[in-house]
Formats: structure tokens, C-alpha cells, sequence
């Protein structure tokens, strides 16, 4: 990806941090306190499966009790370092609090993320034991992003768009036309002949069952920016194509407040679908459409 892509990225990043900077210091350490009390009640139920009675979070810490378990070190890293660090997570905690909830009860789980941000290692690290991918559109900032986390191990992978923000009202009407709402469950993106089916995406999109997905990329905010309109509808017919007797996928859209991901999570998640909207992020879930041939694109309210 061009650099003025990832200058962008980082301008855009810059603008965040002087926008949340009087509320930077207590939304830090609400992240960090969650993503520990998370863990921590995680590792204690993972390790001590069959105990009625589990240490105390005192003996976990500091070895007491009959036996001690310690926190993986990608997991004990990430505390550390949303502990330590100055920069802002791209949602806000209330946001963040809504994912939060699902993956406290679901993970671990595979976690599919359209984006990698400040926040990739905390995503990653509230969904351990299961998996999570990110998908990217910058294949300079993956670097970065490696290099900066190195003893993490995300797992990224670079994609390319080939819309435009420019194009959403025409893509938008895609709504109506049965390429797109009509598509074959069985065909996948590749060979969907919808405009807004993403191509070009790894093998591990098609291989593995969805059970939650965070559209939070790709750019959004300048007129060239390829906008997700495709990654929104992407997302939701792989929910819609999940395999019967695995349940619904959640679905999550962030910066809602803008048009595109207004109209776009409305009309192709489904707003029959909205589970709840907290500040900027949507959440959906959709279920999946091979348990009941011939169910609607989109159920009436």
C-alpha cells in the first residue's frame, strides 16, 4: 500500500488522540482493569475446570492455594502494554464494552476483524484460546504493527479494495438487485458476479465458521478512500452463509455516525437484525439463512 495511505492512517491517528485526550488516562485504565478481570476469571475457570471452588484471584496472582496458573505470555503482555501505553484505542470503553460482553460469553471463538489497529492485541488477547484474524488493507502498517508486537503472534493478513467512497450511493442501490440479496449461500465472494463481494480474500475467510466479525476498516473519510461498503456486505452473507446447527454470527460495525456505515449496516446487516447500538458501533446478529431455505435477505421489524 502507498505511504500516503498509511500517512493518512497516522494523521487520522493523531486526530483521535487530541480529540479523546481529556479522557484518555480513565479510559485506559477502564481497558485495562476489564481486559485483566476478563482474563483472569477466564484462566481461572480454564485451569480449574473442575473445581467448585477456584482460587482466589490473591492465589493466582501470587502462587497461593494447592496449585498456580500463570497467564500466557502473549496474554500478559498485552496488559502490560495497554497499562503502559500513551495510545488511544480507536472506540471508546462503552464501545468497546459491547464486543466485550459477547466475547465474555462466547469465546473462545473465531473472531474475524476488517481492520488492524491500537486495539488488534486487546481483541486478540479477550478472545484467547480461539481465533482471531485481521484482515488490512495497508501492507506497510501490518509490518508496523508486527514489529511493534512481535511476541504476539497476530495473525494478519493483507487485502485489497477496489471501491470507492465515491461509489456508495450506486453500490447502495445493489440493495435491490438480486445478484447481491439473491446470491448463492454455497458460492462465496469469489465467485459472487455482486459488486460489493470482496475478492482477492485469504483462504482462512472461506475455511474457517465466523462466529463473531468487527467491521472497523477499511478507511472511510476522505472522497479515494475505499469505504466499507464491501466488508459490510461481505460480512453479513458469510453469516447468512454460516453452516446450520452453529447458530448466529455477531456482527459488529463501528463509526456508524457516518453515512456509509449508516446506510450500508442497515440495509445489508439488516436492522430486523440490530441487537443493540452503543455511540458508534452497531451490533447484529445474523443467522444463518442455510437453516431455513427461503428466508428473506432482510425480515420485516
Amino acid at each position: 500500500m502507498s505511504s500516503p495511505v498509511h500517512a493518512r492512517k497516522a494523521i487520522h491517528t493523531f486526530s483521535m488522540k487530541a480529540a479523546k485526550l481529556q479522557s484518555f488516562l480513565g479510559l485506559r485504565v477502564l481497558l485495562a482493569a476489564a481486559l485483566a478481570a476478563f482474563l483472569l476469571l477466564f484462566s481461572a475457570r480454564t485451569l480449574f475446570p473442575s473445581s467448585t471452588n477456584p482460587p482466589s484471584s490473591h492465589a493466582l496472582l501470587h502462587g497461593g492455594g494447592e496449585s498456580c496458573g500463570k497467564l500466557p505470555a502473549a496474554v500478559a503482555e498485552t496488559l502490560v502494554h495497554y497499562a503502559t501505553t500513551n495510545t488511544t484505542p480507536q472506540q471508546t470503553a462503552a464501545e468497546i464494552g459491547v464486543s466485550l460482553r459477547v466475547l465474555q460469553r462466547r469465546s473462545p471463538c473465531n473472531f474475524l476483524v476488517f481492520g488492524l489497529g491500537l486495539d488488534s492485541p486487546m481483541w486478540a488477547a479477550l478472545n484467547h484460546g480461539g481465533r482471531t484474524v485481521f484482515l488490512e488493507e495497508d501492507a506497510s502498517w501490518i509490518e508496523s504493527v508486527r514489529a511493534a508486537h512481535s511476541g504476539l503472534d497476530l495473525e494478519s493478513y493483507h487485502v485489497r479494495y477496489d471501491t470507492r467512497l465515491t461509489d456508495a450511493d450506486d453500490l447502495l442501490a445493489l440493495r435491490d438487485h438480486s445478484d447481491c440479496v439473491g446470491a448463492d449461500l454455497d458460492a462465496g465472494p469469489e465467485s459472487s458476479s455482486c459488486k460489493l463481494a470482496l475478492k482477492g480474500l485469504p483462504a482462512v475467510f472461506r475455511e474457517v465458521e465466523w462466529d463473531l466479525i468487527m467491521v472497523d476498516a477499511p478507511t472511510g473519510w476522505t472522497p479515494e478512500a475505499p469505504g466499507r461498503m464491501g466488508a459490510i456486505y461481505t460480512a453479513g452473507m458469510a453469516a447468512r452463509a454460516r453452516r446450520p446447527g452453529d447458530g448466529a454470527t455477531d456482527v459488529f460495525v463501528h463509526d456508524v455516525d457516518r453515512s456509509v456505515e449508516d446506510r450500508f449496516s442497515k440495509a445489508f446487516l439488516c436492522e430486523a437484525y440490530l441487537e443493540e447500538q452503543v455511540g458508534r458501533i452497531r451490533h447484529f446478529v445474523v443467522p444463518s439463512h442455510r437453516e431455513k431455505p427461503g428466508t428473506p435477505f432482510c425480515p420485516q421489524n
